[in-house]
């Protein structure tokens, strides 16, 4: 069955996963461009924006600990309504809080409630895309986590300056609720869809190991048996390790860029738009090598770790981005920009391992468990280097030395996890559950 003819409502699915995604690190990305203004009005230091950025990053790893279970019982539809109403909630009432303790509520109660996105749009690949373009959908959506931190710098400073930072959460925050609508009107699992043509539904359930699984909900996998299985650890300690990297990306950029080329908040939004631009070319092509290796013989499990080595390759020469950015700041850029290419690529094929090797209605879980991995590794990330590290060498005016540290760390982390995976997992074996 060519492509031409299986019908393409699938991807008016990915296009909603892309838009939600895109909300997600909207949301997110604000703060970290508030930062100063945030600063001088709550009189915060490092310490203090890093206590607020590791409250962030435990209540998302709990809450991706529940979350993928509870889209598996709850379904794509109501599952995914329900994350983004509370988190888009969440991201307003930013604009209410007159501390930093308030700021700690508020950022917990949005790292709870966003780390629904991901369970919920892997699920949903899984539900409607054959195994061969599950890589491309998961890259094609997840580019959203590159254009959210781009419209931030180029639509908060200026909000902010003309209406102020609480006004800034207000407009940002209320994207979500019109994102709802969409998902209302548009959405339903494949079989239940009436926009789907018979022949795009046959070519969803193409996969001779593929068995549609969502007409009737099927029993919750204890934690402890998924937890049995190398896979769920290969998957799991490959998040922990890589994950982290993108949430320095997105905390620190902007700081990095005024602490060390001493930008204003309005000057740092074309650099930092451009390493997220970047990014976003590396999630495309980080779905379209797997799915071209696939459709010419290869296996998808090779297939998929071929490419996951070549983009851990990739992010190697960030170790350099500091000694280059010396010469321009633009190198910098450009080899951030470069890295964070490698890991969207990376990142949207680690998704897709999850639904390669698990059924589908385990999905939610094992990404969530995989999602809350990674999330945790951020949480030991900001203790050890944001809170020692970079409060320490701050102290004594020695910035370039904290973050050198850490684009040796981030150059390093995709080659490790890669090891451990292929350690863990040497061979494709489906998981039978």
């Amino acid at each position: 069955m060519t492509r031409s003819n299986t019908g393409n409502y699938r991807w008016v699915i990915c296009a909603l996963l892309f838009f939600a995604t895109t909300v997600n690190y909207l949301d997110r990305a604000v703060i970290s461009l508030l930062k100063n203004t945030l600063t001088k009005d709550f009189r915060w230091n490092d310490g203090d924006y890093a206590n607020i950025e590791i409250a962030f990053k435990i209540a998302y790893s709990l809450g991706l600990l529940f979350a993928g279970r509870l889209i598996d019982r709850l379904g794509t539809k109501l599952g995914y309504l329900m994350a983004t109403f509370l988190w888009s909630a969440s991201a307003v009432l930013h604009a209410l809080v007159n501390s930093t303790f308030g700021f700690i509520f508020v950022r917990s109660a949005l790292g709870l409630s966003e780390a629904g996105n991901f369970p919920a749009a892997i699920k949903t690949v899984a539900e409607w895309f054959p195994k061969k373009e599950r890589a491309l959908a998961t890259g094609i959506f997840n580019t959203g986590a590159g254009v959210g931190p781009i419209i931030a710098p180029l639509t908060v400073p200026f909000i902010a300056a003309a209406w102020g930072w609480r006004m800034a959460f207000v407009i940002t925050g209320s994207v979500g609720f019109i994102w709802l609508i969409l998902w209302l009107r548009y959405y339903e699992i494949p079989s239940r869809q009436r926009r789907v043509s018979a022949t795009e539904l046959a070519y969803i359930y193409s996969d001779d190991d593929v068995k549609s699984d969502d007409e009737q909900p099927l029993p919750a996998v204890a934690w402890h048996r998924l937890l049995s299985f190398r896979q769920t650890w290969a998957f799991a300690i490959g998040k922990f390790l890589t994950d982290p990297i993108w949430w320095f990306y997105l905390f620190w950029l902007p700081d990095f860029l005024q602490s060390e080329y001493k930008l204003t908040l309005k000057a740092i939004a074309v650099p930092v738009a451009v390493v997220y631009l970047i990014s976003m070319a590396g999630s495309i092509f980080g779905g379209y090598l797997p799915k071209r290796l696939i459709e010419s013989g290869w296996p998808v499990f090779r297939a998929r770790k071929t490419s996951m080595l070549i983009y851990a390759f990739a992010v190697v020469p960030i170790i350099f981005a500091q000694v280059l950015g010396s010469i321009n700041m633009w190198l910098a850029v450009l080899i951030i920009g470069f890295a964070a290419a490698a890991h969207q690529a990376w990142s949207a094929n680690i998704f897709t391992t999850a639904s390669d090797m698990f059924p589908k209605h385990t999905v939610g879980a094992v990404t969530g468990l995989g999602g809350m991995a990674g999330s945790v590794g951020g949480v030991f990330l900001s203790l050890i280097v944001q809170k020692d590290m970079f409060v320490h060498y701050r102290a004594i005016h020695h910035i370039e030395v904290a973050y050198y540290i850490m684009f040796f760390v981030c150059g390093s982390a995709y080659l490790l996890g890669w090891c451990i995976m292929h350690l863990l997992v040497p061979r494709m074996k489906p998981v039978q559950i």
